[in-house]
């Protein structure tokens, strides 16, 4: 096929740098000013790849959360474009089903994955495509339509191409990410600003401790942490998100996280708990 005439949408999206880079350079395609009939778009702040993500559903985002604490993920790009144009459009000719187009021009438009996710495999960084959508949405025969070109064009190009509905993301985990994502740099939050490295190892390693006796409950301890170390109401349990975003600690995320109850540690971080050991 002869290459096509880029639409100026197109155009000016390449020229801005959509769908190109890599870590916190990376521009998704679509962002939500693109699309402002969606009630559920949501931007987060990432915390692995400090730059602004952009998700379209609830469901996007929720597995954003799972990717992002996941310590195999490295890289995470949503909205990625299905360039060059051209090859999609040859893959629906071949299939026999119609090619996405603008409503307002009949013109083809650039078909986008959710997610494109760099993840490390024995060693080596591989990717994976990854599409979300909700399952009864499964059931409609134009999306199904829309996949099948998608799917062929990720196994052109050699890359593991999958669909993740609402079922395989735990609502409790995806629930307890949320409760904890942004608080991984205590130095922005209100009564953390003026402290030290060293202030923050110590009042973890007291924090620590304090779970690990189990006979307080979260918001207890947290108390008892801002009247012993003079802190704003509100720090206590900043630094308790705190240590479980930065995996200080270890507990079970696949149950919701409740401060008002004893909370079980799993483990502690080797450079944590060295120093927990010695109090």
């Amino acid at each position: 096929m002869s290459k096509r005439k880029r639409s100026p949408s197109t155009d000016k999206k390449l020229k801005d740098g959509r769908g190109q880079g890599l870590g916190i350079e990376y521009k998704p395609w679509v962002k939500i000013q693109d699309v402002p009939s969606l009630g559920r778009a949501t931007r987060l702040k990432g915390i692995k790849i400090p730059r602004q993500f952009e998700f379209l559903s609830d469901l996007e985002r929720n597995y954003f959360y799972l990717l992002e604490f996941s310590d195999r993920v490295f890289d995470i790009r949503e909205q990625y474009p299905l360039l060059p144009i051209e090859e999609t459009i040859v893959i629906a000719d071949e299939l026999g089903i119609k090619h996405p187009t603008d409503p307002k021009t009949g013109e083809p438009i650039v078909m986008t994955t959710d997610f494109l996710v760099t993840i490390s495999n024995n060693q080596q960084h591989q990717y994976l495509a990854r599409t979300l959508k909700y399952k009864d949405e499964l059931m409609n025969e134009r999306i199904l339509e829309k996949f099948e070109i998608e799917r062929v064009y990720w196994e052109r190009q050699d890359i593991n191409w999958g669909i993740v509905t609402e079922l395989e993301i735990p609502k409790a985990m995806a629930h307890n990410i949320a409760f904890f994502h942004g608080y991984s740099d205590l130095s922005v939050l209100e009564g953390f600003g003026d402290l030290t490295a060293y202030d923050i190892e110590d009042m973890s390693v007291y924090f620590i401790s304090k779970l690990l006796t189990q006979d307080h409950t979260v918001k207890q301890i947290a108390k008892e942490f801002e009247k012993d170390f003079g802190m704003v109401v509100g720090c206590g349990l900043s630094l308790f998100k705190y240590l479980i975003a930065t995996k200080a600690i270890e507990v079970d995320i696949l149950e919701k996280l409740e401060v008002n109850q004893i909370q079980q540690i799993k483990t502690v971080r080797k450079d944590y708990s060295d120093k927990v050991r010695v109090i």
